[in-house]
């Protein structure tokens, strides 16, 4: 029986064997289609492309509902009653999902809840060095695990390019002349996650292949990244190639670990296809 269970959303894009290989539960975001609204990994992460392209209408995402943990909570108690629960949010400042389970778990003691400030493959990456730090040593205490859970997340950093602006100016993100400017131009925005929320710090010119090689030369040394593991971002439909060059290169560069991981349907509402971004750890 485990000491300590982890507890994610969806939106972390933690993939299926890595949470089944830790014993990860999740807790499902939303995405609607016009008028139907699903549970975020119970389809095709394909279908939010299609959906836009044949109707001009981006999906809306939604985060966690209290019902959406009350549910997951209570199959935890079931299989773990004597656990404890560490629940590792995504970002509060961007959804109601951080929320939704304090409300959810009021009055239970057997729950630590973390805002890790971290979205999407930031999240995914925390909370898997959490898991194997509890693996790796399963006498810590509840406040020794809340410790490096908090502190992991902090040294979490993430950048990304979207697939394809059309997607940010759909969803009010980008007005129409910075959207046009940036088609001619051939620029790329950077996407940062700092301090939980999604900031344009920077703008790259090209096509994506080489920005994306550009941004991750760049983003190892400017934070300083572990070399124990490197992980590549990406939504639907990125090119084979570009993902073996990146591979071979942070192998080359002597991170232990290359991990891809692949935006589900709330992220990909955003992203659009062919998204690219780096993520790592301070040292």
């Amino acid at each position: 029986m485990a000491k300590f269970i982890l507890l994610a959303e969806t939106g972390a894009d933690i993939p299926a064997e890595i949470a089944k290989e830790y014993g990860i539960y999740i807790a499902p975001m939303h995405v609607t289609f016009g008028s139907e609204t699903r549970d975020d990994g119970s389809f095709d992460v394909s279908e939010v492309f299609s959906f836009y392209e044949s109707t001009g209408t981006l999906t809306k995402t939604s985060g966690c509902t209290p019902e959406d943990f009350e549910t997951v909570l209570a199959q935890i108690r079931a299989e773990h009653p004597d656990s404890h629960i560490i629940y590792m949010a995504y970002s509060a400042s961007t959804t109601c999902s951080y929320q939704s389970c304090v409300i959810a778990s009021e009055g239970m003691d057997n729950i630590s809840l973390i805002d890790t400030k971290q979205v999407s493959a930031g999240q995914c990456l925390a909370v898997l060095k959490t898991a194997r730090y509890l693996r790796e040593n399963p006498d810590v205490t509840v406040e020794q695990a809340v410790k490096f859970a908090t502190e992991i997340s902090e040294k979490v950093h993430m950048g990304f390019f979207p697939g394809d602006l059309a997607y940010l100016k759909a969803g009010g993100r980008v007005s129409n002349a910075a959207y046009l400017g940036a088609k001619i131009l051939s620029l790329n925005p950077l996407i940062e996650i700092r301090d939980g929320r999604l900031e344009g710090t920077k703008k790259y010119r090209g096509k994506m292949d080489n920005v994306a090689v550009q941004l991750y030369n760049e983003f190892v040394p400017q934070y300083n990244l572990d070399k124990k593991t490197m992980v590549f971002v990406y939504s639907k439909g990125l090119g084979e190639q570009l993902k073996k060059q990146l591979t071979d290169m942070a192998k080359q560069d002597g991170f232990e670990e290359v991990m891809w991981i692949m935006t589900g349907g709330v992220v990909s509402t955003h992203s659009g296809p062919a998204a690219f971004g780096v993520c790592g750890i301070s040292e």
